[in-house]
């Protein structure tokens, strides 16, 4: 295929930049646009609805979780069968994938229309609060599901099949329309107290003009690329369905573990009031900025490292793997030293809340050192679903925040109260980081250990 030298044969570095910088800044982008929402949101000085679009936001992030399924297991297994030279294959599979992720955003839509109340009840909504959740997610869940999990997937198997910088093009598409309807929406069209349903439907107009970008670049590289779009029922095999899913759920349920910590906190906070719950709401946007770098450049080695891994050239897959975490963790401490120093001028751009203020300050120091632990996690994770490893990334989801966050922010939060919660991340993912170097080390001396053509096919 037309963009074969780029696995084979490009210079490590150069490649990895090639896949990782245009996702980055789509990743950078679409940060933007979720700190322009809450700073938009915060333009009214209202509390209770900036705690109501970050309880809403969670749900949100649940459709994120569902596009994971189609994205990463359809992604993955493609560019695998791609390094394996089974072409044919992966026309079938980026076609399943495309139709599969819009049945299922169907149904979920269908599902927020039905619990809606419930839902947002569950997040922790109160009489304050429900009705700006309500606005958020009708817009964003329901009616906006479909172009939400499309253009979340469609981007993936972009980026898999090596047209990484129309990927970023599109999610940036749709983040800057974002950026620039919110005000439009929020403060022009709708009446005052509106505000949070602006940027509802800001946000689902938004993913709808990126989900018509990726369908015509999926039909510009049609001819020299295996991106389909059918509504053929597509046959991939039971072999191939069974990679699909086992690398596709776990990274989906590692997103919704996410969304699931986020409703934790949530819960947790409220309780000391929805001013607290508001300052918290900002500081998880706050740490997506890391987060989201991470993740672009982990997504920009999946590729490479699943393409390298499927025709087995281990030295080359070791060399982007290595290269990835290296740059994360130099990222990630740089923004944990910035954030500590600079929280009440940071925190201060969303909100002009002193009490709001002051508490975000408070916890964006807390959280910020957990960062380069956090991005060792992900590093780990996203190299198990490259190299067919989904139940071993389900597993480091499982103990991440089921296991550790979850237990150990209850515990703290119960001892010490506010205090003890805002610090249980930095306990957790330093735990959990040292558990997946130690699988991560075990698992690749046994994928890179040279073999016998019977083991490899086993592998």
């Amino acid at each position: 295929m037309e963009k074969d030298s780029l696995f084979e044969t490009m210079k490590p570095g150069s490649a990895l930049a090639r896949m990782a910088l245009p996702t980055v800044a789509s990743q950078i982008i679409i940060l933007l646009y979720n700190l322009a929402d809450t700073w938009f949101i915060g333009r009214t000085n209202n509390p209770y609805m900036v705690a109501a679009s970050s309880l809403a936001l969670t749900v949100y992030l649940a459709a994120a979780a569902l596009a994971n399924v189609f994205g990463v297991g359809g992604g993955t297994l493609m560019v695998r069968l791609i390094g394996q030279k089974k072409t044919e294959d992966a026309k079938k599979v980026a076609a399943y994938t495309v139709m599969a992720s819009a049945i299922a955003s169907v149904v979920f839509s269908v599902i927020i229309a039905l619990l809606m109340d419930p839902i947002l009840y569950l997040l922790g909504a109160g009489e304050n609060t429900i009705e700006y959740g309500r606005q958020y997610l009708i817009t964003t869940s329901v009616i906006g599901t479909l172009p939400t999990v499309l253009s979340m997937s469609m981007p993936q198997l972009l980026r898999n099949a090596g047209y990484a910088k129309e990927a970023g093009i599109g999610v940036a598409l749709g983040s800057i329309l974002n950026i620039g309807l919110d005000p439009l929406f929020m403060f022009v069209i709708l009446p005052e107290g509106y505000e949070v349903l602006g940027a509802g439907i800001a946000t689902a107009l938004s993913n709808f003009g990126s989900l018509i970008f990726f369908l015509i670049m999926f039909r510009r590289v049609r001819e020299k690329s295996v991106l389909r779009i059918s509504f053929k029922r597509q046959k991939i095999g039971k072999a191939n369905l069974r990679s699909f899913y086992t690398v596709g759920i776990p990274a989906a349920v590692a997103i919704f573990m996410f969304d699931l910590v986020t409703i934790v906190i949530n819960r947790l906070v409220v309780a000391y009031g929805d001013i607290p719950l508001a300052s918290m709401g900002i500081v998880l946007k706050l740490e997506r900025l890391p987060i989201n770098m991470g993740l672009g450049i982990c997504l920009g080695m999946v590729p490479l490292v699943a393409y390298n891994f499927g025709s087995k050239n281990f030295k080359r897959m070791s060399q982007f793997v290595s290269l990835a975490r290296m740059v994360i963790l130099v990222f990630s401490a740089l923004c944990s030293v910035l954030f500590f120093c600079f929280a009440d001028q940071i925190v201060g751009v969303f909100i002009k809340d002193e009490e709001t203020v002051r508490l975000g300050a408070e916890f964006l120091r807390a959280r910020c050192f957990s960062l380069p632990f956090m991005m060792i996690g992900y590093h780990v994770v996203n190299y198990m679903n490259a190299v067919n490893k989904g139940p071993v990334s389900f597993f480091l989801a499982i103990i991440r925040h089921v296991v550790l966050i979850i237990p150990i922010m209850l515990l703290m939060n119960g001892i010490w109260g506010l205090t003890g919660l805002i610090w249980s991340q930095l306990v957790a993912d330093a735990v959990n980081a040292l558990i997946a170097i130690l699988i991560y080390l075990k698992v690749n001396k046994q994928l890179t250990t040279v073999q016998t053509p019977a083991e490899q096919s086993a592998v």
